[in-house]
């Protein structure tokens, strides 16, 4: 459970996390339908190492020129394959980008003027970034899905897919210290959206007792 005490004097902040491919994009959509702030960190993630930006250039003096594509962006999808096959590469990159990730979601966050705020953040248990929200959503899926969602939508091998979910913390754990669980096995897009609302609903009246 998160540790609501430390963050009394923000607004309510939901964080939604789960393992890769689980439906996070999707439920943090229909958040944002319905008016509410929603600062996702994937998308942070990509905007710290644009072109032009500090750590794109360390990333290549440290895995060479291949990463980029034609018109000077990070290969994301050559990247993953390669800190994925190597935990050392690994380690560098989360070294070197999270703190710049860290940093963007307290600026956002603290701009944020909905009722209450959504946080979609992949690695949050990873990342120990349990304080930083008042509530946690878990949004889970049975892993041998993920491995196919990841495969289709990335494009990656089955081997990359197994890595990425070996360096997520487990099903098991994610489900114990969640405030809140959406199961998206077989959900079809309607029945996430009424899911999403009920929790709305419940958000909204949590947020107005904090005022």
């Amino acid at each position: 459970m998160s540790a609501n005490s430390k963050l009394l004097h923000h607004p309510l902040r939901i964080g939604i996390t789960g393992g890769i491919a689980c439906g996070k994009t999707a439920a943090s959509s229909v958040f944002k339908d319905l008016g509410i702030t929603v600062i996702d960190s994937d998308i942070i993630a990509r905007k710290v190492v644009e072109p032009g930006s500090k750590l794109l250039p360390k990333l290549i003096d440290t895995f060479g020129k291949e990463l980029l594509t034609d018109d000077g962006f990070l290969n994301r999808k050559r990247l993953r394959e390669i800190v994925f096959s190597d935990p050392k590469a690994l380690a560098f990159l989360n070294a070197l980008i999270h703190p710049a990730i860290h940093a963007e979601l307290e600026k956002q966050a603290d701009k944020a003027s909905s009722a209450y705020t959504v946080l979609v953040i992949p690695l949050l248990f990873e990342h120990h970034l349990e304080n930083f929200v008042d509530r946690i959503l878990v949004l889970d899926v049975k892993e041998e899905t993920q491995i196919e969602r990841v495969m289709k939508r990335d494009g990656s091998s089955r081997e990359i897919a197994l890595e990425i979910l070996k360096n997520q913390v487990s099903r098991e754990k994610r489900r114990e210290l969640a405030d809140d669980l959406i199961e998206t096995d077989g959900l079809s897009l309607s029945e996430l959206k009424e899911l999403v609302l009920n929790l709305h609903k419940k958000y909204l009246k949590l947020a107005a007792k904090r005022n």
